[in-house]
């Protein structure tokens, strides 16, 4: 699952909703359009695997209005994405900041081990940069740009052994509030 359909399935926690309510929460939370060409196959997706039902509202002289609400399956699906972030999507800063917004969901086990696989990513990447520091030694843009990245990931680990303290002891919220 990607941050998008995270959102999704965080939003209809709350409540039930229907497709616009739900896109529009999505854009206003990432910055990015979400299109009905990507919204409403996540929804059939998330129908398909008894993570929503979708109910029709009729509406007065409009064809009805499906509202969707998360099931008992939904919240399951929904905590395990939080609580894992795969090296594969771990790398990827959206993913992991929309875990992290989510931390209060969590175990503070399970926000260890996301906080891991985020270090373990950031720290990868910090090696690949400096080795490609280490091939543009003498060009002086290049070099510019190595020297930010590293400090970006020195300065990413640094936020990541903050996160670890809190998200030890912080509250786990219940996942209707």
């Amino acid at each position: 699952m990607s941050y998008v359909d995270v959102l999704i399935l965080r939003y209809l926690m709350r409540a039930p909703a229907h497709g616009y309510e739900l896109r529009k929460h999505v854009e206003a939370s990432t910055g990015f359009v979400l299109h009905n060409n990507s919204l409403y196959p996540a929804l059939h997706r998330f129908e398909q695997a008894g993570a929503v039902v979708k109910t029709a509202q009729p509406q007065q002289g409009r064809p009805p209005r499906h509202v969707y609400e998360l099931t008992d399956t939904g919240r399951e699906l929904m905590h395990e994405t939080l609580a894992e972030l795969p090296a594969d999507q771990a790398g990827d800063e959206a993913e992991f900041l929309v875990r992290l917004a989510q931390f209060a969901l969590l175990e503070p086990g399970e926000r260890l081990a996301v906080l891991d696989a985020r270090d373990a990513a950031v720290t990868a990447r910090s090696a690949h940069v400096q080795t490609l520091s280490e091939r543009v030694q003498g060009e002086r843009w290049g070099r510019l740009v190595a020297d930010e990245l590293i400090s970006r990931c020195a300065t990413e680990r640094a936020w990541l052994a903050e996160l670890r303290l809190l998200a030890a002891s912080a509250p786990v919220q219940e996942a209707g509030e």
